[in-house]
């Protein structure tokens, strides 16, 4: 009896539905990753054995070091509708192009004098603009309106409360930390974060 012969298949598997695959995945993750963005200041933050994960938005950023205050806060939106605020405020009128730059700004330290100069500045010279910081003595008030609007626009678009967070240099003397601090009080944000980098961990 003759023996039947079974046909040979190719062992070659085509790979292309998983390379696909592969780069929609690494598309997500390059679309979706944030990256860390660098302080305007140098600042060494304190380390702690806790850690507490920082929610991605609905958050506000005081960053202390120099005794300079310098303030963030994540989402588009929050962004131009505080700066709009703030113009009103202090009677200032930022042309589109001024509003477009400043919502890219993850943070900023000038006075509202100095704002519009700021943010006509080439963005490769930006970097190099002297920032002194936000003003946060109690006679223009500035930190504390900047604050203020972010909270009201917070609330006013998500309709959530702008959960802020202080990152302070380990070095940074009292007095102007204080003073951040004393500003939120009198908003009656009691609730802060510390930002602090895990021991051991690379800052």
């Amino acid at each position: 009896m003759p023996r039947v012969k079974i046909a040979r298949k190719s062992t070659v598997t085509d790979m292309t539905a998983m390379c696909d695959v592969a780069f929609l995945l690494l598309t997500f993750f390059i679309m979706t990753a944030k990256f860390k963005q660098e302080d305007p200041v140098p600042v060494a933050i304190p380390a702690y054995t806790k850690t507490v994960v920082l929610p991605e938005d609905n958050i506000g950023t005081l960053t202390i070091g120099g005794s300079k205050v310098f303030f963030g806060v994540e989402g588009v939106k929050i962004r131009e509708t505080m700066l709009e605020e703030m113009g009103r405020l202090y009677n200032t009128t930022f042309t589109p192009q001024e509003k477009a730059t400043f919502i890219t700004l993850p943070t900023f330290g000038v006075p509202m004098s100095q704002l519009k100069a700021y943010l006509n500045t080439e963005p490769s010279k930006m970097k190099a603009f002297p920032q002194p910081g936000i003003p946060t003595d109690s006679v223009s008030n500035e930190l504390f309106n900047w604050i203020r609007q972010a909270r009201l626009a917070d609330r006013a678009l998500f309709s959530k409360d702008l959960r802020l967070t202080i990152k302070g240099d380990s070095k940074q003397e009292y007095p102007t930390i204080g003073r951040v601090i004393q500003i939120l009080q009198k908003q009656k944000v009691n609730k802060f974060s510390l930002i602090t980098a895990q021991k051991g961990a690379a800052q």
